[in-house]
């Protein structure tokens, strides 16, 4: 028998997890309070949980190998809502803005290290560290306003996968090139550099061609024979295992990072029908060890700092924010795209993040930076990133203020050119969304001869209905300018087709106030939702599972199925 019956709790695993999560959550609701990002709560939390703070001190490696994984399903996650065609389609800036960019933060970083002193090599390093943008926080912010699978989204998520070879190709490089940077007698020459650089691209272009040959026929008919199979848990598990199995493999195999590897079995797995449904299984994991990856962040920092190095860090700060940031708003306005545009990319690279701090460690490993240097990267890292919500929330402020100018315009020009327009669609249907529910919806009452106004947020769906001879808004239909130019105000009627019934209440919503007498049908998942389109002023509310249900009890003739979910509010 054991000598002792007590359970052993020298569990550093659960412990960090544990400590992380509460305490994230726990700063995180003061934040939400305080009407600032969650995101400085859950940094906060780091803060008080590392090693320079007193109190209980969670295991840091432990810490980076979980916010790892967050970055590997988040990586997955937009790869399943993007194309090889939407990488390529954007290649033609994401490349050069990304090596300009790169180039311009590394002279600028370089610029301080000189003015503190530093050899070249250290400046360069310190430079290339504060270049690259974080993954995690790029994407929870492209996804928190829905620009993902925008044309400004696809650019942003383009330029960082550039990004990320570009740091691949630094961390394999710099060991071969550190003795040279140092000006050591027997520093590398040009074979030992080369060799290393053309071996990387090579296991790179690899990978890339595995997924394409191999990768593209069996992961999505592996996630098939599973889905086959009825079971969800099975499913979970698979897109689970391809995920991480894909990320690791790669980063085994062909020392590609685990974003990168994460982020091609994502984008082979979006050409499947099943990649939504995936995207949904692998949501709340991607939550959890995202929250994960800034709590690690925050145990990186040092707050004496602040009180140490105040200016060197304040300059380090603004390199970061306005120095990329500028760069990137020069380089994508040459491009030929709009300010929106320009400011979203230079708003999403306005922080840094997981490749800087690799680099800066593996700059203080090699010789090549002071450890001051890598301090002042953590800790602008963390200020970065807390600064970075404001820059959108300046961003979304922007946006409407030129919204409104645009109206202004927009309004001043139709009401010169009414004499000769032709009448707007009076008694017409305005449709919003064309999925897989919308496009039967839309055909149906195109064959009754009945007007549709299609509102549809996907560029591409837009332009494809345009050229169908389909009367077809682009836009979100929650904003009122997308309502008014469907001139809902004098429809006979509104279908909301979207399954997201969040922002079909503030569709419902405002469709209502604009058209008191508008008969206005939505669709819903659960009765939650059908109580929420209620409330909002939606007419009827028609719930998928509830009209199945009747289906099936009329071919059994037993009778009416009875739902309340499709009654009229």
């Amino acid at each position: 028998m054991p000598h002792n019956t007590r359970m052993e709790h020298n569990t550093p695993l659960i412990s960090t997890i544990v400590a992380g999560l509460v305490l994230a959550f726990a700063f995180g609701v003061v934040a939400q309070r305080l009407k600032i990002s969650p995101l400085v709560g859950y940094l906060l939390a780091g803060v008080v949980i590392g090693p320079f703070t007193p109190g209980y001190v969670a295991d840091q490696s432990l810490a980076n190998e979980l916010a790892e994984i967050g970055v590997i399903l988040l990586m997955f996650g937009v790869g399943l809502h993007f194309s090889l065609k939407d990488l390529l389609e954007v290649r033609a800036i994401a490349i050069p803005g990304a090596v300009v960019q790169i180039g311009a933060a590394t002279v600028l970083g370089a610029g301080l290290g000189h003015a503190l002193g530093w050899p070249f090599g250290a400046g360069l390093v310190f430079g290339l560290a504060l270049s690259v943008a974080s993954t995690v926080v790029l994407l929870r912010a492209l996804q928190e306003r829905r620009l993902v699978d925008s044309e400004r989204g696809r650019i942003a998520v383009g330029w960082l996968i550039v990004e990320d070879i570009a740091m691949v190709l630094t961390l394999v490089l710099l060991p071969a090139v550190a003795g040279m940077l140092k000006g050591e007698a027997n520093g590398a020459d040009w074979q030992s550099v080369l060799w290393p650089v053309l071996l990387t691209l090579g296991k790179v272009a690899a990978f890339m061609a595995f997924m394409l040959l191999v990768g593209r026929r069996v992961i999505p008919w592996m996630l098939h024979y599973v889905a086959h199979t009825g079971s969800r848990e099975l499913f979970r598990l698979a897109v689970l295992a391809i995920s991480l199995g894909v990320a690791f493999g790669a980063a085994i195999l062909f020392d590609v990072s685990f974003a990168l590897g994460a982020f091609f079995a994502g984008m082979i797995l979006s050409e499947s029908e099943l990649s939504q449904r995936a995207a949904n299984e692998t949501l709340p994991l991607r939550d959890a060890f995202a929250v994960l990856f800034f709590v690690s962040v925050g145990m990186l920092v040092d707050p004496a700092i602040v009180v140490r190095e105040p200016l060197p860090l304040l300059v380090t700060v603004l390199i970061i924010v306005f120095g990329k940031s500028i760069a990137a708003f020069l380089i994508v306005r040459l491009f030929g795209h709009p300010n929106m545009t320009a400011l979203t990319i230079s708003a999403s690279l306005a922080q840094i993040g997981e490749f800087s701090f690799i680099l800066a460690g593996l700059g203080v490993a090699l010789g090549l930076m002071p450890e001051r240097g890598r301090d002042l990267v953590l800790a602008g890292a963390i200020v970065s990133i807390m600064l970075n919500p404001l820059m959108f929330v300046l961003l979304d402020r922007f946006s409407a203020r030129a919204a409104v100018a645009a109206e202004v315009v927009k309004q001043a020009a139709a009401a010169v050119a009414a004499a000769a327009a032709p009448a707007p669609p009076r008694g017409h249907i305005v449709l919003v969304g064309h999925g897989r529910v919308g496009s039967n919806v839309s055909a149906a009452l195109r064959r009754a001869g009945i007007e549709v106004v299609v509102i549809e947020n996907d560029d591409e769906q837009a332009v494809r209905l345009q050229r169908e001879g389909i009367t077809a808004i682009n836009g979100n239909a929650a904003a009122q300018e997308i309502l008014d130019e469907a001139d809902v105000a004098h429809a006979r009627g509104l279908l909301v087709a979207i399954p997201n019934a969040f922002e079909g209440g503030q569709i419902v919503a405002k469709a209502r106030a604009a058209n008191p007498g508008l008969q206005i049908i939505a669709r819903a998942h659960s009765a939650e939702e059908v109580t929420h389109l209620k409330s909002n002023g939606a007419t009827l509310v028609i719930m998928g599972e509830d009209e199945i249900a009747r289906a099936m009890i009329a071919r059994l003739g037993v009778g009416d199925a009875g739902t309340t979910a499709g009654a009229p509010a």
